[in-house]
């Protein structure tokens, strides 16, 4: 049987060789008819483009004023968890410089919203710390502290955020 296989191989190759030394034509280019576009019309008044209703596109995309977004101070609670009261932090009060743990995604500019929407300030500066995670033990039980964010923000002077009710 093992003769005949070494035919069978030999046979198969060949066919192979051939496919590949053919030659495969390309499908030719449809020419398509003209189009004819008809002229555009006159552009509308701001006044009439602030009332018009989004319309749909050829491909089915909405065109038109998009949708409104949610207000950053909607969403501020999201992205301040709470204020870091600390010694440090206190002190740094006197120079308009606050503290607050943050979202861990939470980017300079999303802060600086937050924090302008939920307090009504004007902020100055934004600075972003990353508090990595600490091992801690007690004992042989070992763990770990988690890591977080935080964001000291200057406001500018003259302004207040009560971070503690009285």
């Amino acid at each position: 049987m093992a003769l005949l296989d070494i035919f069978r191989k030999k046979k198969k190759e060949k066919e192979i060789k051939e496919k590949k030394t053919e030659k495969v034509e390309k499908p030719k280019r449809v020419e398509r008819p003209e189009i004819i576009v008809a002229a555009k019309p006159k552009t509308k008044k701001k006044e009439e483009i602030k009332t018009a209703k989004p319309q749909r596109n050829a491909a089915g995309i909405l065109r038109g004023k998009p949708k409104a977004k949610t207000k950053i101070s909607d969403r501020a609670f999201y992205i301040l968890k709470q204020p870091h009261i600390t010694e440090k932090a206190t002190a740094l009060t006197e120079k308009n410089q606050y503290i607050f743990n943050v979202f861990a995604k939470a980017n300079k500019p999303e802060v600086k919203k937050a924090v302008e929407g939920l307090y009504g300030v004007e902020v100055v500066a934004v600075r972003i710390v990353n508090i990595p995670a600490k091992k801690r033990r007690l004992g042989r039980i070992s763990g770990w502290k988690p890591g977080y964010k935080k964001a000291i923000i200057k406001i500018k002077e003259g302004q207040k955020i009560e971070v503690l009710p009285r």
